[in-house]
This record gives structure tokens, C-alpha cells and sequence, in this order.
């Protein structure tokens, strides 16, 4: 079998992004695509001037991501964050 074949739409996901998103965050780490830091994302620097949240890297002041909430939704932009990671429930 092929990999194109393998490959369906994006509705699979959904499960596993209802579970992560619904965790408490702030205990989760983030990785610095900048500096290559990991922090827990509650000890991460928050502008909360901006139109939004700009979460900001402790060590380099890279944008980690960026968190607006225009009326009916919440929209999160990663920029310079490699991955995080998000306790699992017990």
C-alpha cells in the first residue's frame, strides 16, 4: 500500500485534539524553535497588551505562540515553538 493511500482527511484527529486541548496547559512544557529552551508554558513571559496573548520565550523573547479571540472562536498561531507537550489524563 502507498503512502497516498494510507492518507485520508483530517477528521481523524479530532479525538486526540479534543483531549489535548482540553488539559490543563500551563503545566505542559514548550520548546523555543529560537533558542531551543524548554520551559514549563506558565513560566514563559505573556504580553497581554497586544490584540490577544503573545507568549514569549523566558530566555530569547522568540514568539512561542499567539493566542487571539476573535467573537465564536479562539485562534492560536504557533510561530517559533518546535512542539509541546501536554500531560495525558490518568
Amino acid at each position: 500500500m502507498e503512502g497516498s493511500e494510507m492518507r485520508t482527511d483530517g477528521n481523524p484527529i479530532a479525538g486526540v485534539l479534543q483531549e489535548v486541548f482540553v488539559r490543563e496547559v500551563t503545566t505542559g512544557r514548550i520548546a523555543c524553535a529560537g533558542c531551543g529552551k524548554v520551559e514549563p508554558i506558565g513560566a514563559e513571559h505573556a504580553d497581554t497588551q497586544a490584540p490577544g496573548i503573545v507568549l514569549r520565550c523566558r530566555h530569547c523573547e522568540d514568539v512561542l505562540l499567539v493566542v487571539t479571540q476573535p467573537p465564536g472562536r479562539h485562534v492560536v498561531a504557533f510561530l517559533r515553538s518546535s512542539w509541546i507537550e501536554i500531560a495525558a489524563a490518568c
